[in-house]
């Protein structure tokens, strides 16, 4: 009984409650332009489903890691110290991934470049990373798809490049120290673009399927009772007969909400479900900027959102 009502603590403070949130809270969406050159951007919400970008969707910060300069993927979480965590993929390339902090989403802290894949040689990227904080353990997970040569033979195939991705991670407690790297989920499949919530008594993953041929390019979900695993198989397809990634969940009111972009149909989904397994699609309810990249979604309070408001061009 404890351990429920602790996850369902964890749920709570950690997931963006939408529909019908409080009028002393707003919603902020971290997302990139074309191919992230220019750096992050934000777009904020007061009910969930219409979206405004801030700054006249301006960058708030230019990257600067990696010969590269990108800034692809942002996903921000904020914990318990009362910072804002990013982290964001540097490069198409490169064995390590982009970090940076703010206290208020405008000013952040130097950015720092994680080497998490640079002690396997033979590892040809380290795409969309991703956050998720544990307070049993007081540990932010960092969470990413990699692409090492040689491996899982199983499912290699010459199509998208000859990518071939699983999930990696590590742990830290500070940004500064980390864990060692290690397989967090091998699904059986090419696989890309995790994000990880906790749902219930269980911590829930929604993950892509990037397999080329035959095509699924679909989003599916798996379950662990721990963090970092062991994760169950993966499930059907949550989404349709089109291409999806780059998924972020929310819960509220007794549904779960997955939002992913529709990448070639240049828009953006909306899927909700009360029991994780029926899925009814919403996107015409969502109202979304044009053109705009994946990210992720943080509730921040009104006061938060009027300083961004009042952010000025450059």
């Amino acid at each position: 009984m404890f351990k429920k009502l602790l996850i369902l603590s964890i749920c709570i403070a950690n997931i963006t409650c939408l529909f019908g949130q409080k009028n002393d809270s707003a919603y902020v969406f971290s997302y990139f332009r074309d191919n992230g050159q220019d750096g992050l951007h934000l777009a904020y919400s007061e009910d969930g489903l219409k979206w405004t970008p801030l700054k006249q969707d301006q960058s708030f910060l230019n990257p600067e890691l990696s010969p590269d300069k990108l800034m692809r993927d942002p996903c921000i979480i904020k914990g318990e110290d009362g910072k804002y965590h990013m982290v964001w993929t540097v490069s198409w390339t490169e064995r390590g991934i982009g970090y940076a902090s703010s206290t208020d989403l405008i000013h952040w802290s130097n950015q720092q470049y994680i080497p998490v894949m640079e002690h396997e040689k033979e590892t040809r990227n380290s795409w969309a990373p991703e956050l998720t904080y544990d307070p049993q353990s007081k540990l932010f997970m960092l969470y990413w798809a990699s692409t090492i040569t040689g491996k899982f033979p199983e499912t290699q195939q010459e199509a998208d490049n000859g990518y071939n991705h699983r999930m990696y991670y590590t742990t830290t407690k500070d940004f500064k120290t980390f864990a060692k790297t290690q397989l967090l989920y091998d699904p059986g499949f090419n696989s890309i673009d995790a994000t990880i919530v906790p749902a219930g008594e269980k911590w829930m993953m929604v993950i892509k399927d990037e397999t080329r041929e035959p095509a699924q390019k679909n989003l599916k979900l798996a379950f662990a009772d721990n963090l970092v695993g062991p994760y169950s198989e993966a499930s059907a397809p949550i989404t349709g007969d089109y291409w999806a990634e780059g998924p972020t969940v929310n819960y509220a009111e007794g549904n779960w909400y997955v939002y992913f972009d529709r990448y070639t149909d240049n828009h953006f989904g909306l899927i909700k479900s009360k029991d994780l397994k029926t899925w009814t699609d919403i996107t015409e309810q969502l109202e979304f900027p044009a053109g705009i990249r994946h990210g992720s979604l943080l509730k921040i309070s009104a006061s938060e959102l009027e300083k961004l408001k009042a952010v000025k061009t450059d």
